[in-house]
């Protein structure tokens, strides 16, 4: 390993899982493990477990998996040497300066200090004479000093080179810039300045690191690439998987978040005093977006339009948010007004009002599928109470159920057990759509091994005997032996399943322990969350040696089997030496 063993067993022993896991995942005991509702996707049964015995954590649900290193780089947005090193900075354990590693870690961190310095100068070219056209339109937005410091808003220079001059001056290669995407390099081999004549917005992470820019082209300006240009991923940012404003909002937000469209709107709520309003990132919202919402308040407010659009945004967030256990909730602002303009023209009062008075996600689909149909005729009303029906029977609760079916048959003179017996139709029909969904999740999960081991439909008997060869040595390192002088890795079947093996004898041959902390830095996420789910696996814990063996025959004979299938170029004389193969391990297998 990079890191020497002992710093990683260390800081372990330091860290209890458990105490790692558990201020962003409510668990509960179960048996000798621990479960709750995975942070990663979006569930409302858990299927998330904690392995204290094996420090580790496998989610049945989504199929990622780890260690207490694995989930702090995923938890907190982080690579594997920078989640080392915050946990070690945890526990009070100081790292080797030299000894693993850290190119990655120091792209990153020099990514950072570009992008700093960017904010910078964005910053300080806002407050300047050259700045002023920048400065008048934010303060002709209503934005005071105060709000623009606080959030760093800059402005870009109408220039093509003065960021990357300015940048060189500071000591950075235009390559690491392009790295940054704060540069950009045309067909040509030439570079440029990605942001020009632009208000900027930094975007900053929830630790106060600047990780990207977002930049808005003036009212009246050409807006060659758009009203905005965002930048790109890059090693220190993903924007799905980020909110702007959540750096300040996760400080006031204990109650609830308000979800805003644009970066303008956030910045004028925090103004008006709403320091729990975040936007999505020139992006659809996104389930990572939304189990980071999750992990800070127990409420969301959508502040959307009541036109199709809007819809279409409720209905894709209420996808993404009804697993979160996040309570969602919709205010409509009259006239089509963003939360920005609404708040200049009526003023904060009237939109504490407003949120006073969202509905809940429910309410929102019945109130917009109404303004749709004429519901004065009778075609008209039958055809939104079909509508209405498939509306309530999304919900699976039944408080909520008997609430809106008794309103809507009040509203429309329609009898309760005929809207009832609509909806628990409907209801059963999204069961079955349902079932099929988790058997279907349950089978191929976003980290499933098919995906992993793209050879597993072709060899699935190979590829069971290989993953029982594999969990037993990870759980009994002392079968080394047993294992490696009757089958070396080159008789692996599968490609994936032999790289594996290949990992795992290597760590015991050197001396090491296989435990999941070991193959952190050498495999990547779905592949370590392949290798806990084998850890962890209660199929093969009895008569291990007896398994081992076994597994280790159906291998032999599966090679057997497969070169007999391919006999097209086989001579006979190969053909008869592969018969007699198979036979030997077939005496070999009963005695």
């Amino acid at each position: 390993m990079a890191i020497p063993e002992e710093i990683i067993n260390e800081i372990k022993y330091k860290n209890d899982i458990e105490q790692v896991i558990s201020p962003y995942v409510t668990l509960k005991r179960r048996g000798k493990n621990l479960v709750g509702l995975c942070p990663f996707h979006g569930e409302k049964t858990p299927s998330f477990t904690v392995y204290p015995d094996s420090s580790s954590f496998y989610c049945f649900g989504c199929g990622v998996g780890g260690d207490i290193f694995t989930f702090t780089k995923l938890i907190e947005n982080l690579d594997y040497i920078e989640a080392v090193k915050l946990l070690a900075e945890k526990s009070g354990i100081t790292l080797p300066e030299k000894g693993y590693d850290d190119s990655y870690t120091n792209i990153k961190n020099t990514v950072f200090e570009i992008n700093r310095e960017t904010a910078k100068f964005y910053h300080n070219y806002l407050m300047s004479s050259e700045g002023k056209w920048a400065l008048d339109y934010l303060l002709g937005r209503g934005l005071n000093i105060s709000t623009i410091k606080h959030f760093g808003l800059g402005a870009a220079p109408d220039s093509w080179d003065s960021l990357i001059n300015h940048l060189k001056q500071k000591g950075f290669s235009v390559a690491d810039m392009v790295t940054a995407n704060v540069v950009g390099k045309s067909q040509r081999g030439t570079y440029y300045d990605r942001f020009r004549k632009r208000v900027i917005f930094p975007i900053i992470n929830i630790r106060g690191k600047v990780i990207a820019f977002s930049g808005r082209a003036m009212p009246g300006e050409d807006k060659q690439g758009g009203k905005y240009v965002n930048t790109a991923d890059t090693p220190v940012y993903k924007k799905s998987e980020n909110l702007f404003g959540m750096n300040f909002a996760k400080n006031y937000c204990d109650e609830r978040i308000i979800l805003v469209e644009g970066n303008m709107d956030v910045v004028s709520l925090h103004q008006a005093g709403f320091q729990n309003a975040v936007a999505a990132l020139g992006t659809a919202f996104t389930p990572e977006q939304a189990a980071i919402i999750s992990r800070y308040t127990k409420e969301i407010i959508l502040t959307l339009d009541a036109d199709a659009a809007g819809q279409k945004a409720v209905k894709r967030a209420g996808e993404i948010l009804k697993n979160t256990g996040l309570e969602v909730r919709v205010i409509v602002i009259p006239d089509g007004k963003d939360p920005d303009e609404f708040i200049k023209k009526h003023g904060k009062e009237r939109f504490i009002g407003l949120l006073e008075g969202s509905v809940s996600e429910i309410e929102y689909k019945l109130l917009t599928a109404a303004k749709e149909i004429n519901t004065y005729s009778d075609d008209g009303r039958v055809q939104y109470l079909n509508k209405a029906a498939e509306i309530i029977a999304e919900t699976n609760d039944v408080i909520t159920t008997d609430l809106y079916i008794g309103k809507l048959c009040e509203k429309y003179g329609v009898s309760r057990a005929a809207l009832q017996t609509k909806v628990n139709e409907l209801k059963k029909r999204n069961e079955r759509i349902n079932k099929k969904k988790v058997i279907s999740d349950i089978i191929h999960p976003k980290f499933n091994n098919n995906d992993i081991n793209p050879e597993r439909r072709k060899y699935p008997t190979a590829v069971i005997a290989e993953e029982a060869i594999i969990s037993v040595l990870l759980s009994h390192p002392d079968f080394y032996s047993e294992v490696e002088e009757k089958l070396k890795p080159e008789q692996f079947i599968t490609t994936f399943n032999r790289r594996i093996y290949t990992i795992v004898l290597e760590c015991i041959k050197n001396g090491n322990t296989p435990d999941i902390s070991y193959f952190g830095e050498i495999l990547n996420t779905e592949e370590l969350s392949f290798l806990v789910s084998l850890f962890n696996s209660e199929k093969y814990k009895k008569n291990s040696l007896t398994v081992l063996k076994d597994s280790i025959n159906v291998i032999l004979d599966e090679t057997v089997k497969i070169n007999l299938m391919n006999t097209k170029d086989m001579s006979d004389s190969d053909w008869a030496a592969n018969m007699q193969k198979m036979i030997e391990n077939k005496k070999r297998g009963n005695t």
